[in-house]
């Protein structure tokens, strides 16, 4: 009998990765959630359209394929996971993985018992299917829509960490289900408990040991680190799974979690590699599990299942979110954004595909259907949090304002100093360094940091550049300096853009920064290397000076500084309409605004002559000593009070 050439498993695996890679692209293009596009791709190029994509081909590889998959991504995601971030919202999300997590499991078996009078076997199979979420949905997602750091937190922890609980969870009621004997509800209890407690060890052992060789110098060979942290992941994905089933999945949501939080800098390239091969395996499972499910399987639920979906989209969901955030700080228009944000994932649909696989295997019926209705649920969901989730975020006023605080490149102690005066007047200041050091001292004066170039279209993702009011580029190169603008200037058009420049500073340097939209910082040129060492060495003072005298009519960022002025006197940031801004080429400075100067010690007595020969006022400063970068404690510029960042 004669074969098609596309049931060779080779030909597709690599059509899945192919058109997983297109979808996605076309997605981001059309401003369409990928996963959307997914969907449709693996149906259209699968059996049930032009057949040239055919999972049945790959057999139990399929199994191990989509194992390893999930591993890699649920790996990706944990990194991801700041605790940070995480210990601030901690209750709320403890509580939505364990009461919303069972009141979703309970409502989606009572549902469909009800509806379609499935045995309460199957029902249950079916809630712990559906009570995980999906990062792989909610994280593109949520980077599209820019919605508050408190929502987002919630929704990538729940995201991850019930991914790994629930598929636990879901495999130990598929073994209770198929299970000959029965066994006590405390024993059960006891397989969940035991594999999530050894995944958790595993994985955080494995990350640790990862660490360790990472900081160790040639440890591993050089240009391998990346693959050689992919090999281990899929080892310990493997082999947990192998000493106690199941348990894999939580190790190496844990082993990323580790890593992410443990180190920014020596694992910076191992982050940015998971990420992209996560898009990839991401476009690959979809298309190929989306493929494997019959449209005849998924039609012949009928109404029936419609009324499940929705009953879990519009019931049960908000009362799992509602249970799990009760007495939580979020607002109710918060809560109520998570209640509609909860499509289902990658997870759920490579664990729907194992239980058909296993009902196929014990004889029993049902298999094939409870994979349909997870696959109607995964559709549905994430057709209509992809479409309405941006309404639905303005309807209830959870997204980011634009306009929101600044992007620093280089995080040098002059970059730091800027950023704790910005931040010091309430606004968002992020760092992009490459320098480990620099990194280490941004965070040791509590600021956020991206350890990365600023070059890479990532990189300023991260930074969230397209909803901040401006960009700075504050490294000693002025070369990268120009190259960030530029790159800064592609991605975002309305952005404001500031760049410090070298000596001699020629006009003809300024002049390239304003062709580009862009200004040039502290109005002058500036060795920043020697005002890195004067405020490494504590010979800086801040002080405010306002200007008391009307200013010439043309009088720009050059303006009080001139020919005379000492090198020891920076003008770096003014006070304009009650907010604080940095100090350029072309600011105007007018009567009564306020200008922050850093004074080296031996310019002081020069400086206070200078300005105050051209009219202006020293103003009390919150500090009598040297300036210090560090902002655990920001001291508010003339109004004496301490704040604290969180």
């Amino acid at each position: 009998m004669a074969t098609s050439p596309f049931d060779h498993p080779g030909l597709t695996i690599a059509l899945a990765m192919a058109m997983g890679m297109i979808a996605q692209a076309v997605g981001h293009h059309l401003r369409v959630p990928g996963i959307v596009l997914l969907l449709a791709v693996g149906v259209f190029f699968g059996p049930d359209g032009l057949g040239v994509i055919r999972p049945d081909a790959l057999g139990p590889a399929l199994h191990i394929l989509t194992g390893f998959a999930v591993a890699v991504i649920l790996f990706e995601g944990g990194m991801n996971l700041k605790m940070s971030r995480l210990r601030h919202a901690q209750d709320s999300i403890r509580r939505l993985i364990v009461f919303g997590g069972l009141v979703t499991a309970a409502g989606a078996a009572a549902a469909t018992h009800l509806i379609m009078a499935w045995p309460w076997r199957n029902a249950i199979l079916f809630g712990t299917l559906v009570m995980v979420t999906g990062p792989t949905v909610i994280q593109p997602l949520l980077k599209r829509l820019k919605v508050k750091r408190s929502v987002a937190t919630v929704l990538e922890a729940e995201g991850v960490l019930i991914d790994a609980v629930g598929a636990v969870v879901a495999m130990v009621a598929l073994e209770a289900a198929l299970s000959p004997a029965h066994a006590s509800p405390m024993m059960w209890v006891w397989h969940v408990v035991s594999r999530l407690g050894f995944g958790a060890l595993s994985g955080g052992a494995a990350a640790l040991l990862l660490i360790a060789l990472f900081r160790v110098r040639r440890s591993i060979p050089e240009g391998t680190e990346k693959v050689f942290a992919l090999a281990i992941i899929l080892a310990l994905f493997q082999s947990t799974n192998t000493l106690v089933a199941e348990s894999g999945i939580v190790a190496v949501t844990v082993a990323g979690l580790v890593i992410g939080n443990y180190s920014t800098y020596v694992l910076r390239d191992l982050v940015e590699f998971k990420e992209e091969l996560t898009v990839l395996l991401i476009g690959m499972l979809f298309v190929l599990l989306a493929a494997d499910v019959r449209i005849n399987q998924v039609t012949d639920l009928g109404l029936p299942g419609l009324l499940v979906v929705l009953t879990l989209m519009v019931l049960v969901r908000p009362a799992a979110v509602f249970a799990g955030t009760w007495r939580s700080p979020l607002a109710w228009r918060e809560r109520l954004f998570i209640a509609w944000i909860g499509p289902r994932g990658i997870v759920a649909a490579a664990v729907a595909s194992f239980f058909a696989a296993s009902f196929a295997d014990k004889g029993l019926p049902g298999g094939l259907e409870l994979r349909a209705l997870v696959f109607l649920v995964i559709a549905i969901t994430v057709v209509s949090a992809g479409l309405s989730g941006g309404f639905v975020a303005t309807l209830l006023g959870v997204r980011r304002p634009s306009q929101m605080g600044w992007v620093i490149l280089g995080a040098n102690a002059l970059a730091r100093g800027l950023g704790k005066l910005l931040r010091e007047d309430g606004q968002e200041v992020v760092y992009i360094d490459t320098n480990a050091d620099h990194c280490r001292a941004a965070e040791a004066d509590c600021t956020r940091v991206l350890y990365g170039s600023g070059l890479h279209t990532r990189m300023l993702l991260r930074s969230e550049i397209d909803i901040r009011r401006g960009a700075l580029a504050l490294t000693a190169n002025d070369e990268v300096n120009f190259l960030f603008l530029q790159k800064v200037r592609e991605e975002v058009k309305e952005i404001e853009l500031y760049a410090a420049l070298q000596p001699p500073g020629e006009p003809l340097q300024s002049e390239m920064l304003h062709q580009h939209g862009a200004a040039m910082l502290f109005g002058q040129a500036v060795d920043v290397e020697l005002w890195n060492r004067r405020l490494a060495d504590k010979q800086v003072r801040l002080q405010f000076w306002q200007c008391a005298v009307a200013p010439p009519a043309d009088a720009t960022g050059t303006w009080p500084l001139g020919t005379d002025t000492p090198s020891g006197l920076l003008p770096v940031a003014i006070r304009r309409n009650g907010t604080l801004i940095p100090f350029s080429d072309r600011t105007t400075v007018r009567q009564d605004d306020v200008v922050s100067f850093f004074v080296f010690e031996a310019a002081l007595a020069a400086g206070d002559r200078l300005l105050t020969e051209k009219g202006w006022h020293l103003l009390p400063g919150p500090d009598e000593g040297f300036f210090s970068t560090s902002s655990c404690h920001l001291p508010r510029a003339g109004k004496g009070v301490t704040s604290t960042i969180r």
